[in-house]
């Protein structure tokens, strides 16, 4: 099978990536010089900026595949450019949503694909809702091939998962905890959560690769465990063998204390419980289900993190945001005791 991916050096299309060389497939990778690590040599390569469009045409002219799928479409307009690249070059092409189109707050706390696609606390949302609209509706007019993909929180050796951080990542939370200071986890920490293993991922996203099942579909992509976040905290300062110190705080103050855009990330997604029904997935890809356990995934993400200095990438700003938001809570509770006693 001859695949096309586009902008495969991501948390989830690295591993797809790596999968996909290890299964034997003849992968090609049309990005602007960023290669996965691990890959090997027979890997072929279009170097071009699929924004682009006539550069990526010209170089895709004598080329066509079995599978198309494009890691990097956020807007409509991308959507429009990739169905002229690709309408009559490809026998299946796959769109990468996300489970945050699904509607907030739920009607039902059980989330497959039949939920409605509504979320009007994030824009990155309803734009992923907007390409998902244009893509069936040329699978409808003219069978365009098109298979939808929703991943939820997927993380890699690289990312650790958690629910507040700032615009450089999670490391600053990991160095909070190394450091004995208290983390932030928004509300009051039980809301029901799922990460799940780009590894995992990986292996569910082969399985719908040129499968004719999936053609006209949207499917979701989760692991089946769930997780409070403040599971998903424990877990990380177990790994880190020190002692979790937690403040509880709720979304929307943080989002309304300034600083963060906390809207969309939050209320908008991480806020609310997910129980993701994967039935459908397990149809179209029998025998699959997710087998990394979270505590053993994110073991491997802090240790990698951990040795390679180039992840610990500090953010100074977020930090005193936290110890601000903190010392404001603790301010607040002072004060209310202080009135009734």
């Amino acid at each position: 099978m001859k695949v096309l991916f586009i902008g495969g050096t991501g948390t989830i299309s690295a591993a797809i990536s790596k999968k996909a060389a290890e299964s034997g497939l003849e992968l090609w990778l049309l990005n602007r010089g960023s290669r996965p690590l691990g890959l090997p040599e027979c890997v072929h390569e279009i170097r071009c900026d699929i924004g682009n469009e006539a550069e990526a045409a010209a170089k895709l002219k004598d080329l066509s595949f079995d599978v198309v799928a494009d890691f990097i479409i956020y807007k409509k307009e991308q959507a429009e450019r990739d169905y002229r690249l690709f309408r009559n070059k490809t026998r299946q092409f796959i769109f990468i949503s996300s489970a945050s189109v699904y509607q907030k707050p739920a009607s039902n706390y059980l989330i497959n694909e039949g939920t409605p696609h509504a979320n009007p606390f994030w824009q990155y949302s309803r734009e992923k809702i907007e390409c998902e609209e244009f893509f069936m509706a040329k699978y409808r007019e003219e069978g365009f091939p098109v298979t939808i993909v929703l991943p939820s929180h997927t993380y890699d050796e690289r990312k650790i998962p958690v629910g507040v951080h700032g615009s450089k990542g999670s490391w600053q939370i990991v160095k909070r905890m190394l450091d004995g200071k208290p983390v932030i986890i928004h509300g009051d920490g039980t809301s029901l959560w799922t990460c799940t293993s780009s590894s995992d991922f990986a292996e569910a996203f082969i399985g719908l690769m040129g499968n004719d099942h999936a053609t006209g579909e949207s499917v979701q992509i989760t692991s089946d465990e769930l997780l409070t976040w403040n599971q998903i905290y424990k877990s990380i300062a177990d790994t880190l063998g020190v002692k979790l110190h937690t403040v509880h705080v709720s979304s929307d103050f943080l989002h309304e204390a300034g600083s963060y855009d906390f809207a969309g990330s939050l209320m908008g997604d991480k806020a609310n419980s997910v129980i993701f029904d994967n039935s459908k997935l397990k149809r179209l890809v029998p025998g699959f289900s997710a087998k990394i356990r979270f505590d053993q995934g994110v073991k491997k993400s802090v240790e990698y993190v951990l040795s390679h200095p180039e992840c610990q990438i500090e953010d100074p700003e977020f930090d005193k945001w936290c110890d601000k938001i903190i010392a404001a809570r603790e301010k607040a509770l002072n004060e209310i005791r202080g009135n009734l006693c």
